[in-house]
């Protein structure tokens, strides 16, 4: 447990791509840091009102930079952690601890790989400093076992951002909606985790009606995108067997 505060915790983000970006590493944040970074409109909803704390950072770059980015977070006094490697995910990923805060920085390669991958290839440059807003929903809405930190991202992050069909300060539902018209389990738990969110929404009295009108017809108009998205013959196959075989990867 880091004993920096969340302000820290962002200010230490933000320097790390910072300096990554001024020696030429494509390093982006993900993970609540990120969600932090690119919701500054309705940040203190996300930190005062939905009591939301930062504990860690995550951030993601192509494997090219590893070495590079070893050197950079050295540098920077945080030191590589040993990790048991439980399962073929850890060869993507790197952690490094700054020893004297306990702060924990979870380095990600080309993708993240965890109930569903996310595949950063052509992506990370689409954004700055943190990843593509799609892919922000997509890490938060792809967890299975969902929790409640990850549905005040995905509030914050609806009720700050447009649901529309490019990148620039937009949820791209585009994109969204081509990349799970492949793949039926990814498909089948986003849209499970957002009718989730939406059941959650009228049990937090700190927001207003109207927050809650509104992000909920941000899910809706996502969910109808991606359902009119023409579905490929793997998803359809796929679908067929429903959830009686598993659809996700255990983390």
């Amino acid at each position: 447990m880091s004993s920096l505060s969340s302000s820290e915790i962002a200010k230490e983000a933000k320097r790390i791509v910072e300096e990554g970006n001024k020696r030429g590493l494509t390093l982006r944040l993900l993970g609540a840091c990120a969600v932090e970074s690119h919701c500054p409109k309705f940040k203190h909803m996300w930190n005062n009102k939905l009591g939301r704390t930062l504990t860690d950072i995550d951030v993601v770059t192509y494997g090219k930079f590893r070495l590079e980015v070893k050197k950079l977070l050295e540098e920077l006094g945080h030191r590589p952690k040993k990790m048991l490697m439980v399962d073929e995910s850890y060869r993507w990923r790197d952690l490094y601890e700054k020893n004297d805060t306990g702060l924990v920085v979870d380095v990600f390669f080309d993708k993240l790989d965890m109930c569903h991958t996310i595949d950063f290839t052509n992506r990370l440059e689409v954004d700055y400093p943190t990843i593509p807003l799609a892919e922000l929903l997509l890490e938060k809405g792809q967890i299975v076992k969902l929790t409640e930190k990850d549905i005040k991202d995905i509030i914050v992050l609806l009720k700050e951002h447009e649901v529309g069909e490019g990148d620039r300060e937009a949820i791209n539902a585009q994109y969204i909606s081509k990349l799970l018209s492949k793949d039926w389990g990814f498909y089948y738990t986003i849209k499970t985790n957002l009718n989730k969110v939406r059941k959650h929404l009228p049990t937090y009295s700190v927001l207003s009606k109207e927050d809650i009108a509104e992000v909920n017809n941000k899910i809706a108009k996502l969910l109808d995108w991606v359902e009119k998205e023409p579905k490929t013959l793997k998803w359809k196959l796929r679908e067929k067997f429903g959830t009686k075989i598993r659809w996700y990867r255990e983390v």
